[in-house]
């Protein structure tokens, strides 16, 4: 397990560091912002057109095989990419097409990857091996973002790929010599025999629909992720806004955030029985924050909130992706997995528009306040229609006997 955190972490800090010179070269290319959106798209589409058969795919091949084989394939198209810019034959459209590829991938080298590193502990250590990968995303991001403008500067554009390149290796090294606790599934257990192979698409889908911890957790999250999440996009407006500050500014509330995030992490890592109250809990806790930020009169205010709300984040997401990742049986962990992908694809395109125009009908302010009461409201009356539910007797009908039938006197 520490092996595959080392590597993780090396894995993420090339990802940020792609990601984060991906939107500059698209810009340098095209110079349009709107290109920029579009190649973000492009990458995004395939977790939702092809999550579930991604997800599908892990429960069938050994896990191990799976992750290793996804890992190189991203590391080749990011080797490729550097080759192309480094001898100027990178276009828009080759760019967006490469960009298709490794979300492609990643429909499977996502799900494959959660669930190895899950089965590298004991079950009762998941929750904390969870929290431990969100700590290591984190900390990747922080440490890769800051390598990009670094990368760019002395090396160029082209080395940005090649550090992400190099690092999707080192977690294909790794994986060979990782050893799966006893008890981990690392292959699904043999299916019973079907007349159709695509079943296992619809049945994954299937059981995400009947399972009302999963619906509720998609529920809880969508709503939370559309209108609370996006804070690169509202607390931006909010700093150079109604607060009148600046990019170091921004830049200083997003560092807060950051260590919000890993403290959240590491609180998250230590629990061991996260359930969906507790992920709604915490995210309405978040969400009422988020509504007393939007009405923050200073940036020394507002940096006080920014933390607990990050923390709060933060623990929610671990709680909610240990009870995704573990609610399951073994046997169906990756579709629920793909399933997942495709519904988070759905929050990824809708969240950012649908925030945006509620900001421009409301304001930074009117957003954040108006988001936190929807998330808050929402899932309190949720709860208590779950409540009501539980709480509604069952009523049996009582069958009187009919009398018996007599000669009359």
């Amino acid at each position: 397990m520490r092996w595959w955190s080392v590597a993780n972490l090396v894995s993420n800090a090339g990802t940020w560091m792609q990601l984060t010179v991906q939107n500059l070269l698209v810009l340098q290319i095209t110079g349009s912002a709107a290109a920029t959106g579009l190649s973000l798209s492009v990458q995004a589409a395939p977790g939702l057109l092809m999550g579930v058969a991604g997800g599908a795919a892990v429960d069938r091949w050994p896990r191990k095989l799976t992750a290793a084989v996804s890992q190189a394939l991203l590391g080749a198209v990011a080797f490729t990419t550097a080759l192309l810019i480094v001898f100027d034959q990178l276009g828009l459209g080759v760019l967006m097409a490469l960009a298709a590829v490794t979300g492609l991938i990643a429909t499977v080298d996502g799900p494959a990857c959660a669930l190895l590193g899950n089965d590298l502990v004991r079950a009762e250590d998941v929750p904390s091996a969870i929290g431990v990968g969100s700590l290591v995303s984190n900390a990747g991001r922080l440490a890769g973002t800051g390598m990009a403008g670094l990368a760019v500067g002395v090396f160029g554009t082209a080395a940005a790929y090649v550090a992400n390149g190099v690092s999707f290796l080192f977690v294909a090294a790794v994986v060979p010599f990782l050893r799966p606790v006893a008890t981990a599934v690392t292959k699904a257990a043999p299916a019973a025999p079907r007349d159709d192979d695509g079943m296992t698409v619809r049945e994954g889908l299937a059981f995400f629909a009947r399972r009302p911890r999963l619906v509720a957790l998609a529920g809880i999250t969508g709503i939370s992720a559309i209108f609370g999440r996006n804070y690169g996009l509202t607390l931006a407006v909010l700093v150079t806004g109604p607060l009148a500050g600046g990019a170091a500014d921004f830049g200083t509330v997003s560092t807060v955030l950051a260590v919000g995030g890993i403290i959240g992490a590491v609180l998250g890592a230590r629990l061991r029985k996260p359930s969906v109250r507790l992920v709604g809990t915490l995210a309405a806790a978040g969400a009422l924050l988020q509504v007393v930020a939007g009405l923050s009169p200073s940036l020394a205010v507002l940096l006080v909130l920014v933390l607990p709300m990050a923390v709060a984040e933060s623990v929610s997401d671990t709680a909610g992706t240990t009870v995704l990742q573990t609610d399951p049986p073994a046997d169906m962990r990756g579709r629920v997995l793909g399933v997942w992908g495709s519904i988070k694809t759905v929050w990824g395109l809708a969240g950012p528009p649908a925030l945006g125009l509620l900001m421009e009908l409301a304001g930074a302010r009117g957003a954040l306040v108006t988001g936190g009461l929807l998330i808050a409201g929402t899932i309190g009356a949720g709860h208590l229609l779950r409540r009501r539910r539980a709480a509604e007797p069952v009523v049996t009908p009582v069958l009187t006997p009919r009398p018996a039938l007599s000669t009359a006197a």
